[in-house]
């Protein structure tokens, strides 16, 4: 049996969004800047998804900037944000847990551009410290970044409370969400939640890798970070991914449909295996684990067994999970996620992220399961002490 319990990492295309993407890239090829038919053919494609995606969002067509991703998304949001509004002031404030696409991003404004950022601390379960963001709060604070769900531990963040005290200190700050792990699985509405930049990726919902949207609210003042022809209002310039763009739009309704019945399903399979894994001796189940957790992320720290040789053993078995952020896989570290959140010294090397999808069964989870009751005891047995 293969089980792909990392959708966390990316997801498996829906089929019709890949028929879509096929037929775009080899029938309807125009580039949407040329004025001829097939050019504004592309045109409509473009014009349609973010038509798409502003009726999911309940937002204005004209605020949905396409980029690569949502690494792009998270740099236009933070650079251009802080450099246009440099002369209200420098100072920043994000969470000690963010992605790397946001805390790589603070570090080089702080380091290189002369802005100051605070890394506001969070709880055991890894929700955001609110009374630290009123007290971070300042006269020279231009903007703040609090990610809707953490890609970890699936910890769900209260941006809309955090967005509201944000407000109420200060209006003409600005207030960003990197939502990449919680766009189709929570409705999220800018304009209600005072929000006034998304981030969003496509390869986590079902859609093509490569393409992503930012959000950006009608107050925003953003100065780009690539230059080019102009496209995108000159925002971000540079061809338009059409055959992206339009998968993503379709992925999103999509995921969008039925999304209270998928993540019931999803939520119930989580509770199951939680509840097979707490039967293994000295595990731990990092973040929360109820209502207000992410429905798709499990992590879990298995001591005495290294999370590495546990991903490849689980590989071995056609069980395909994460350790950590993969969008970070390739550079080994003790993640500064479950740091964050205190967790203890002999699960910071040994966890591993499962995560689901709406297409994850009950057969994959138990299979799961007896394939951990088996192998946890035997690697336990040869890890040196």
């Amino acid at each position: 049996m293969e089980v792909y319990l990392d959708n966390s990492a990316t997801t498996m295309c829906y089929p019709e969004v890949g028929e879509l993407v096929y037929k775009i890239m080899c029938t309807d090829y125009g580039n949407p800047s040329s004025m001829h038919r097939k050019g504004v053919q592309a045109e409509h494609y473009i014009r349609d998804a973010k038509e798409t995606l502003a009726k999911l969002m309940k937002v204005n067509a004209g605020e949905i900037f396409f980029t690569s991703g949502g690494t792009e998304s998270d740099n236009l949001a933070l650079m251009g944000c802080a450099r246009a509004g440099r002369r209200r002031g420098r100072h920043l404030i994000t969470t000690s847990i963010e992605h790397p696409a946001i805390l790589n991003t603070m570090r080089h404004l702080e380091e290189e551009e002369g802005f100051r950022v605070t890394y506001l601390p969070v709880d055991a379960d890894g929700r955001v410290r609110l009374d630290a963001l009123k007290e971070a709060l300042c006269p020279e604070t231009i903007l703040v970044s609090v990610m809707y769900v953490n890609n970890e531990v699936g910890t769900v963040q209260p941006v809309a409370e955090a967005a509201r005290i944000v407000k109420q200190y200060n209006p003409s700050i600005l207030f960003h969400t990197d939502a990449v792990q919680g766009f189709g699985k929570y409705r999220i509405w800018p304009k209600r939640m005072g929000i006034d930049l998304v981030s969003v990726s496509g390869h986590k919902i079902h859609g093509p890798k490569g393409v992503g949207f930012l959000y950006i609210g009608p107050r925003v003042k953003i100065s780009p970070v690539v230059f080019g022809g102009g496209q995108q209002k000159n925002i971000r310039s540079g061809t338009e991914n059409v055959p992206g763009i339009a998968g993503l739009a379709l992925a999103a309704g999509m995921i969008y449909r039925d999304m209270d019945m998928k993540n019931a399903l999803m939520r119930e399979l989580k509770e199951h295996f939680i509840n097979g894994i707490r039967k293994i001796d000295n595990t731990v189940v990092h973040g929360p684990t109820d209502e207000g957790s992410a429905p798709h992320i499990v992590s879990v720290g298995i001591a005495g067994v290294r999370s590495e040789v546990l991903l490849h053993a689980l590989e071995d078995k056609g069980i395909y999970v994460s350790s950590g952020s993969a969008c970070s896989s390739n550079h080994p570290a003790v993640s500064g996620v479950l740091k964050g959140i205190g967790a203890a010294k002999e699960y910071l090397d040994a966890t591993v992220r499962f995560s689901m999808s709406e297409f994850t069964t009950k057969e994959e989870i138990d299979y799961t399961l007896e394939t951990l009751y088996n192998c946890v005891p035997m690697l336990r047995k040869y890890t040196r002490r």
